[in-house]
């Protein structure tokens, strides 16, 4: 477990300095960003206006909540597939554009909205099983399925993006990669997300109390300090996203080559990509 977890600790350093690179990469994220709150703005209004989780979830409902997630998920993996694709042009030694990125994506549009579709059924049932009105051990197997989810989808969208294959056999290849790297795949998942957990907290508490100190000063002021600190939770955001986005490139590549990318020369990861004994 130590080798997988010194293995994963290079490859997200490895990552990182991608995107030191190629800081462009950030923007995949951001516009995803911005569409996924277009999207939900345009399902909030009706939902709102129509009341239709008035008297429940309904069937009306369940097939509310699905078109919602399908347009996510679509908007979401589109992007994800472009970033991806972006930096496996940035692994193979080249110095990808946004257009490059949106290219790999705009190829697999099928595949992503097959993909977007299957998520999307996954996405309704979890949250049916994480339901308040649920009892305790029912929800606690939507989490648990939800959290092994994560983890066997992982490498979908790089598997997506190398591959000309349908999301079904895009979802066996991603399990039968998870065999291989479910150290890996576990502990950069986990390890990024709760290194950026601990990140934005730290931010969000500071951001709270100058908020609270400068509000003693001005209103305005207030105002101001408390934008400031909202902007950085947000780019703290895009950056994991992108970062995420490159580590799963990196384990894609490591899982089926074990082959040093050049953009990764002179970050030490002979070890990282080593096949074990």
């Amino acid at each position: 477990m130590f080798d997988k977890f010194s293995r994963s600790w290079q490859l997200v350093k490895a990552s990182a300095a991608v995107l030191r690179s190629d800081k462009e990469l950030m923007l995949f994220p951001l516009i995803s960003s911005v569409a996924t709150l277009v999207v939900l703005a345009t399902f909030l209004v009706p939902m709102f206006a129509l009341r239709i989780f008035e008297h429940g979830v309904g069937v009306g409902g369940a097939v509310f909540g699905f078109l919602f997630y399908f347009c996510q998920y679509s908007v979401i993996i589109f992007f994800n597939c472009a970033l991806v694709g972006a930096a496996m042009i940035r692994l193979d030694g080249g110095d990808p554009t946004l257009a490059d990125g949106f290219s790999a994506a705009k190829s697999r549009i099928p595949s992503i909205l097959g993909y977007a579709a299957i998520a999307a059924t996954v996405g309704v049932l979890l949250q049916a099983l994480k339901s308040r009105d649920n009892n305790f051990l029912v929800r606690l197997l939507g989490s648990g399925l939800g959290a092994a989810w994560t983890l066997a989808t992982f490498l979908v969208v790089p598997v997506l993006v190398s591959r000309d294959i349908g999301p079904v056999d895009a979802l066996k290849q991603s399990v039968s990669l998870l065999k291989k790297t479910w150290g890996e795949n576990a502990i950069g998942n986990v390890g990024i997300g709760a290194a950026f957990g601990l990140i934005t907290f730290a931010v969000v508490v500071a951001g709270v109390l100058l908020t609270i100190a400068a509000s003693q000063a001005s209103v305005a002021l207030a105002i101001v300090v408390g934008a400031l600190f909202l902007i950085g939770v947000l780019l703290l955001g895009v950056y994991q996203a992108a970062l995420s986005g490159i580590y799963s490139a990196a384990l894609y590549r490591y899982a089926v080559s074990h082959e040093t990318p050049p953009a990764f020369q002179g970050v030490q990861l002979e070890q990282a990509f080593a096949s074990k004994a």
